[in-house]
């Protein structure tokens, strides 16, 4: 056995949930990662373990996602959401009967939502978080918090507070959902700046993950390069991202996701259909939106033309694409093992999981079939957390600043189009900071309050924000979103100012931002760093 392969998946959504409207465009990311990504990926862990298959994968579950998942508002709608896609898929079954291979395709969309119903319903009884730990439990799968609510550390550096408060309530807030601590973190957006790891060092956080820049700049430069582990000047280990693995998958030009027996993400019915047969399944402005329903394949990525779906044969391919994958590991790996002495290397793959379903169809396929292919492989998979438990001695670097995204070098998320967020956001921590370090609560109420403060501050540092403005898609939105919750804190901070908490609106915001129930907002003070 050569080496191994960590494959490593980052579930995130920013918190999107909106008590106050009867439906909400946003909630709807939500509702489809559950149908395209979460329960495919439930499934091949099912189909893995029911067939003795070894398998080791990591998956980051961010405190938003894991809240969100837990909520009975955005359950029950997720159920009403899935219902009305089946209504839809019985119905595109009726009518396209005549066309065998419309109709083909529209079989398989009545089964792919049937089943995302069933296991969230029957099998799991709608608690998808304790379906990922079941895994977790079992011995397969790790799974690690990311900063509490993908807050960006790098620009809360001179609020140290507040760095640690993101650490601190994503480990609280995994330990309730998940019964145990965490070995790992995501630092979201893989930022990170010197010193930072002082705070995962605190709360006991053995590992985070950094782009290949990040090990590859560090001083000294690392013996083994990104294919082993370092240790900060805090014990705390730095695992890289590997440039090959991800570039098969990620690359617009080469990657898998492209070839043309895929489905096509960016033909659907909600837009290519009959208005009035989609109208009644739309939202209730009536505006014309995704719906998830597809039938065609990408075909041609330069050309219009599309042919319709084949799910067999786009099946098939994924399959090919595993063994191509395997087969390349396998020989990255072998002359990787030929170069290092001492240890055996680790190539640490990590994707958005949302690209292995939702922008990916045939993604967690290709999946299932990379772990089958690997068990007949001179590789096997690992966890970051298992190779420390073998390799527990590592060599010590000061590892750069560096981010994943355009350029590396946190250009996404500070940019001419987001950066007016952070003179808000600096102020809104300056007000958090000194609420916490001003005051014992006099009172329940109070201590409501300074709690909901915590909250609001968390959700306006959600990094989607910034990079929902960069990217141009949901300006408004997230525009709306940093705004509503650095006001909200505001007003918290002014009613202490004024000895007068407003306890029907405080009521109101509660129950509209009511993400980790068992917050505590002490996290801000300063004798807790």
């Amino acid at each position: 056995m050569n080496g191994y392969l960590s494959l490593v998946l980052h579930a995130h959504l920013p918190y999107v949930r909106h008590p106050e409207y009867k439906e909400f465009l946003e909630e709807d990311w939500l509702y489809e990662a559950i149908t395209e990504t979460y329960i495919p990926l439930l499934e091949m862990f099912e189909n893995l373990t029911r067939d003795n298959i070894p398998w080791n994968m990591t998956i980051t579950m961010s405190g938003t996602l894991v809240n969100m998942m837990n909520d009975g508002l955005l359950r029950e709608r997720y159920v009403r959401h899935i219902n009305k896609l089946i209504e839809f898929c019985e119905n595109e079954v009726e009518r396209l009967s005549p066309y065998p291979d419309m109709l083909n395709v529209a079989r398989h969309n009545l089964w792919f939502n049937t089943r995302a119903k069933r296991v969230f319903e029957e099998k799991y009884g709608r608690d998808l978080v304790g379906a990922f730990r079941k895994f977790q439990d079992q011995g397969n799968l790790e799974i690690i918090p990311v900063t509490a609510t993908h807050g960006f550390l790098p620009v809360m550096k001179d609020y140290p507070e507040a760095v640690n408060a993101q650490v601190f309530m994503a480990k609280k807030d995994y330990i309730k959902n998940f019964g145990r601590e965490p070995k790992g973190i995501w630092l979201a957006e893989c930022a990170y700046y010197p010193g930072q790891d002082k705070f995962l060092e605190k709360h006991g956080i053995r590992y985070f993950l950094v782009d290949a820049h990040g090990i590859m700049h560090s001083d000294p430069r690392p013996v083994y390069g990104i294919y082993s582990p370092v240790y900060t000047k805090n014990y705390v280990a730095a695992f890289a991202r590997d440039l090959e693995s991800s570039e098969q998958v990620w690359s617009s030009e080469s990657g898998y996701p492209g070839d043309g027996l895929y489905r096509e993400f960016h033909k659907d019915a909600g837009y290519e259909l009959d208005y009035e047969l989609v109208k009644p399944y739309l939202h209730s402005d009536g505006v014309r939106r995704n719906i998830g329903v597809k039938y065609h394949a990408i075909t041609d990525k330069k050309g219009t033309y599309k042919a319709v779906y084949n799910p067999e044969a786009a099946a098939a391919r994924a399959k090919e694409h595993a063994y191509n994958f395997v087969f390349n590991r396998s020989k990255q790996i072998e002359y990787l093992a030929s170069k290092m002495k001492y240890r055996k290397p680790i190539v640490v793959s990590p994707y958005d999981a949302e690209l292995y379903g939702h922008w990916w169809y045939e993604g967690p396929i290709f999946l299932e079939w990379v772990f089958r292919a690997t068990a007949e492989s001179d590789f096997s998979t690992i966890t970051p957390y298992k190779y420390l438990e073998q390799y527990p001695t590592n060599q010590i670097v000061d590892v750069s600043m560096s981010s994943w995204g355009a350029n590396g070098y946190y250009d996404v998320w500070i940019d001419g189009s987001n950066d007016y967020a952070y003179r808000h956001l600096h102020k809104a921590a300056q007000k958090m900071i000194e609420l916490a370090n001003g005051r014992e609560p006099y009172n329940e109420l109070e201590y409501r309050a300074l709690n909901q403060a915590a909250r609001e501050l968390l959700m306006a540092q959600t990094s989607c924000w910034e990079f929902i403005m960069f990217t141009g898609t949901m300006v408004g939105y997230a525009h709306k979103k940093i705004s509503d919750h650095v006001h909200r804190l505001f007003k918290i901070y002014e009613d202490f100012k004024n000895g007068r908490i407003d306890e029907g609106w405080l009521n109101e915001i509660e129950s509209r931002d009511n993400i980790f129930p068992e917050i505590e907002y002490r996290m801000y003070r300063t004798d807790w760093l």
